[in-house]
């Protein structure tokens, strides 16, 4: 079989915990899905118009996840971890059957989501993949804030920066290429917050499962959890996963190169909405062998997590 071709999971593979944000219990099931199907959502403690697809037009809210609904106003919260594992691993197709709101935060990371998928295996249909080809520069500018997407004939790669005014986060890059490099830091990298944010992001009533079990609290010069760090760049590196999660959104796994300043999960959201909105800017093209390398689409370079 092509490494080419559209891939799910081999069977289904379940996960429980609480959301970061209503701190309730959920438990999703990620099911084998039919090619051509795509990743879709379906809220099981529902009975109807409880199918929900994770595209960018149906995007909600950005504020501190990403949210999407259907058109009942049914939703499903926090994707973009889930959302970036599945992108990474090259997953085109699977049925994730959720009995809750949100997907379950686990550590703040999406190493549960991958460790779990490829000890579970891939099942590989016959069908070549479909992938975004970004035609055109598009921007998006919010403030200081900026995001842009160009033409890349072989990769996706991001370029993300943030800049806190805070010490111990300060003024972080990382440059990754999505289908060649080793994503194990990407992966492992967990969501953050300043202590000082914490009282106020509780009062908007978020962060409610939120603990050092799932988050890296900063507090002016010093980290309070215990374990400090797990790579030198894991503030960047979350902005970076949680950018592969919502660039998911599109639907397909693209190629481009994506710059981004600052940015969060509305960036990312008012640049595929700005792309999308005109058909010269992207090409959705179907990858067989003779077209591209396979060492540019769903290689997986990724060390054991322990």
């Amino acid at each position: 079989m092509s490494h080419l071709n559209q891939k799910t999971v081999k069977k289904t593979i379940s996960f429980n915990g609480i959301g970061l944000h209503n701190g309730q219990a959920s438990n999703i099931s990620i099911k084998p899905g039919k090619p051509n199907s795509g990743i879709i959502f379906k809220r099981v403690d529902l009975s109807n118009n409880n199918y929900v697809v994770p595209n960018f037009a149906y995007v909600t809210n950005t504020a501190l996840n990403t949210t999407i609904s259907n058109e009942f106003g049914v939703k499903v919260c926090t994707i973009e971890h889930l959302m970036g594992a599945l992108f990474g691993l090259g997953i085109d197709n699977a049925l994730i059957e959720i009995n809750n709101e949100e997907v379950p935060i686990l550590d703040g990371s999406a190493k549960e989501f991958i460790k779990k998928i490829i000890m579970t295996g891939f099942q590989v249909s016959d069908i070549p993949i479909k992938i975004i080809k970004i035609n055109r520069d598009v921007e998006f500018k919010d403030g200081n804030r900026i995001i842009k997407i160009e033409p890349s004939k072989l990769n996706l790669s991001i370029d993300f920066e943030l800049n806190y005014k805070n010490v111990t986060i300060g003024k972080q890059r990382n440059v990754v290429k999505v289908y060649e490099d080793d994503l194990t830091d990407i992966y492992n990298s967990r969501t953050f917050c300043l202590f000082e944010d914490i009282e106020l992001i509780k009062k908007n009533g978020l962060a409610k499962g939120g603990s050092l079990e799932n988050a890296i609290v900063v507090k002016d010069n010093k980290i309070l959890n215990e374990e400090g760090l797990r790579n030198k760049k894991e503030f960047v590196n979350h902005k970076i996963l949680d950018c592969i999660g919502d660039l998911y959104t599109s639907g397909y796994r693209m190629l481009a190169k994506v710059t981004c300043s600052q940015g969060g999960h509305y960036l990312t959201n008012q640049l595929l909405r700005k792309v999308f909105e005109n058909n010269v800017n992207f090409s959705i093209i179907e990858i067989k062998e003779k077209l591209l390398p396979n060492s540019y689409i769903n290689k997986i370079s990724f060390k054991s997590i322990a």
